[in-house]
């Protein structure tokens, strides 16, 4: 007898001898097969799927989820408007707190805003209190002057990271914008959080994700940096879990300061563990570095001046150092993913690539490049030599593909988080969206990007890019599993694959464009079982 069966559905397999399949059976949290494969078999849970839509479980290759869960709780600056509306919104979270309690706000726009938070304007609405905002693309931050006294930075006696910019005005006086590895000084002040915190912010996290049909998130960043929450980041997914509230499939990625030497001239965490150790529901997936910073804050590393500025962005740290931190990684047997978005930051690490290739081969690697935004024609044919696997986020280009335009011009735009010619050189590209950077994460908006490629104000950047709604889909399913090395068991609806399933009220490959985002999750599945949405499911026959 079977776990479940899930019948009259219109299932999209992702498989190319079956794309199509009305009835799906599991056993075990797997998928045992379709249609005339599971004919005649009981099941001790049917589902009569009413003629829904059902496709894998969808996945994100790149996502903040402790960060994001942590935002929830935070004061949400992504619908401010004006400068007004934001110091207004702070002053009133800030006269609910104790006198000496954090005022944390996230997501706000200094596009839409005009500019960055007045650090004089903060001191008022915080009342004392230390004030700390994170801009939406989480590549800088702009807080008040307790937090700049707090952190060293009004009397001069702390060392900015080396990756770091502290902005200051034409007298020299800090104005409270912190960007890049400088925010390791506010990090410093906070963290690292209680295990039980970060826990709840996973568990926060996780409901919102199966909600939107999320099956399988990679973390893209624990442990360390700026962008870790603590040493001890790993044992928050294990609590969240250990209390069934890790409803999704979790890969970590451990920032690049977590790892230190071992044996000989390797490196890497205690015990040896590197990528892969784990189990298919919580396991270590590649090393994070962070060669630049983002477009959005200029800091991405360019080989071409920004437009009206002139510079050239900031490398994460020095280049030798970067270069070394990649080989050491690759021959330590860690896959990585280089954070990198600027062309002159890619340059850094196709080079380290190469060299790490050259000198201690690992066929079949799948190193990754993190966002991979600005790819310039001659670098295409270097990440398809070396098997690069692109991680690009369609999703900027909605939310701050005008900003990008008007800092790159129209001569760059071309290169912009490219997909189809990834496609047609032969590389596989995952969907992602690096929440909660810059706006909403939710699978089905990013296919809309994927297929639109508008921004805000309607242009479309890089129209030749565009893919179908099909290789959207394929995106977020059986391209996020090859990114994670997984496509054996995850992403296509077929014998042997873990029983991830979305059911969802229409087809997001046959609406129009415009109507993808506006598909309903019915219901999730994880191994099988209803994570999401099994209240509102129709049962044909259940067991008692």
């Amino acid at each position: 007898m079977l776990d479940l069966i899930l019948r009259d559905v219109r299932a999209l397999t992702m498989c190319e001898d079956r794309p199509r399949a009305h009835t799906v059976g599991v056993l075990g949290g797997r998928i045992v097969g379709v249609d005339e494969e599971v004919e005649g078999l009981s099941a001790r849970t049917v589902v009569d799927g009413g003629g829904a839509v059902l496709t894998p479980g969808f996945a994100d290759a790149h996502n903040h989820m402790v960060w994001y869960g942590l935002s929830l709780a935070e004061i949400d600056l992504s619908g401010c408007r004006s400068f007004d509306e934001l110091y207004d919104m702070v002053a009133r979270r800030a006269a609910r707190l104790p006198s000496d309690a954090w005022v944390i706000g996230s997501r706000y726009d200094d596009f839409v805003l005009g500019g960055h938070p007045d650090r004089a304007a903060l001191d008022r609405a915080g009342g004392g209190r230390p004030v700390w905002l994170k801009h939406r693309s989480a590549h800088m931050c702009s807080v008040n002057s307790v937090i700049l006294g707090l952190a060293g930075i009004l009397d001069g006696t702390a060392t900015v990271p080396e990756g770091g910019v502290v902005e200051r005005d034409a007298s020299g006086e800090p104005t409270g914008l912190l960007a890049e590895q400088a925010q390791q000084l506010v990090d410093a002040l906070v963290k690292p959080y209680p295990v039980e915190e970060l826990a709840e912010a996973v568990a926060r996290a996780a409901k919102v994700y199966v909600a939107e049909g999320l099956t399988h998130v990679t973390e893209a960043g624990v442990g360390g940096g700026w962008i870790g929450h603590s040493p001890a980041e790993a044992a928050a997914y294990q609590l969240a879990r250990q209390r069934g509230e890790l409803t999704v499939r979790v890969e970590l990625m451990p920032a690049a300061e977590t790892l230190h030497p071992l044996v000989g001239d390797l490196v890497g965490l205690d015990l040896g563990i590197r990528s892969g150790f784990g189990d298919d529901f919580l396991r270590v997936g590649p090393m994070k570095i962070f060669t630049d910073g983002a477009l959005s804050s200029r800091t991405a590393a360019v080989t071409e001046p920004f437009e009206g500025d002139g510079g050239l962005g900031v490398l994460g740290d020095d280049p030798e150092v970067l270069r070394k931190r990649i080989l050491d990684a690759h021959r330590s047997g860690w896959r990585v993913a280089a954070h990198a978005i600027g062309d002159r930051a890619i340059d850094l690490t196709l080079d380290a690539f190469e060299q790490a290739q050259r000198e201690f081969p690992r066929p079949g690697v799948r190193h990754r490049i993190e966002h991979a935004a600005m790819v310039r024609p001659d670098q295409l044919p270097r990440l398809v030599a070396l098997d690069i696997v692109p991680v690009p986020q369609a999703r900027f280009l909605y939310e701050i593909g005008d900003t990008m335009l008007k800092s790159l011009g129209e001569g760059r735009v071309p290169w912009l988080y490219r997909h189809r010619s990834f496609l047609d050189a032969g590389l596989r590209v995952p969907g992602s969206s690096d929440r909660p950077c810059v706006g909403t994460g939710a699978p089905l908006a990013g296919m809309r990007n994927m297929v639109e490629r508008t921004t805000s104000a309607g242009v479309v950047l890089a129209e030749d890019e565009r893919v179908d709604a099909v290789e959207a889909l394929r995106a977020f399913t059986t391209h996020a599993a090859y990114a994670a090395g997984q496509e054996d068991r995850r992403g296509r609806i077929t014998a042997g694959m873990q029983a991830d399933l979305v059911l969802l009220d229409d087809d997001p490959t046959a609406v129009p464009a415009s109507s993808i985002d506006s598909v309903g999750v019915l219901a999730t599945f994880v191994a099988g079982e209803a994570v999401h949405g099994g209240e509102s499911l129709t049962y044909a026959e259940r067991a008692d």
